[in-house]
């Protein structure tokens, strides 16, 4: 069935959203994606890599899979903690609202690649003290957070 077939119920839902934090707590550093200049969204700003759910799909498996498909690394389920929530009022592809899950994982696998680059214009491993300024401002929050504080629950736009 494609969005414009919902039903009233279901084109009102809040659209669901996995973003992950890769650590590399020994090299004091986070991998990021930088948007490219076709986004849709916040173009060539940087952001973790993020990505709505599919249809019955857990949001673990969104992290998995999004890590994935953005930056080539793989990363088990059990390996990721929550960093933090965003809950937004609107969003580009979600008017009635969006939940990101924020994720981090200290272990992963492979090497980070732009797996994505009709998406992205770069994908890069960045110092915790150089986050930056061009980020998409709710993970950049939930991102500083995490570093600074630990998990926390951000709401926007409500």
């Amino acid at each position: 069935m494609s969005d414009a077939a919902l039903p009233p119920a279901l084109d009102s839902m809040t659209l669901l959203v996995a973003a992950v934090i890769v650590h590399d707590v020994e090299a004091g550093r986070v991998l990021l994606i930088q948007r490219g200049a076709q986004a849709k969204f916040a173009a060539g700003h940087w952001d973790l890599p993020v990505g709505k759910s599919e249809k019955g799909e857990a949001v673990t498996a969104t992290a998995v899979r999004e890590l994935e498909e953005e930056t080539g690394l793989a990363v088990k389920p059990e390996d990721l903690k929550v960093a933090g929530i965003i809950h937004g009022a609107w969003g580009v592809e979600a008017p009635n609202g969006f939940l990101t899950v924020v994720f981090v994982t200290p272990s992963w696998t492979g090497e980070p690649v732009n797996a994505e680059p009709h998406k992205h214009a770069q994908v890069a491993w960045v110092g915790v003290t150089k986050i930056p300024h061009e980020f998409v401002s709710t993970t950049r929050a939930a991102l500083t957070s995490y570093l600074e504080d630990g998990p926390t629950v951000t709401v926007e736009g409500w």
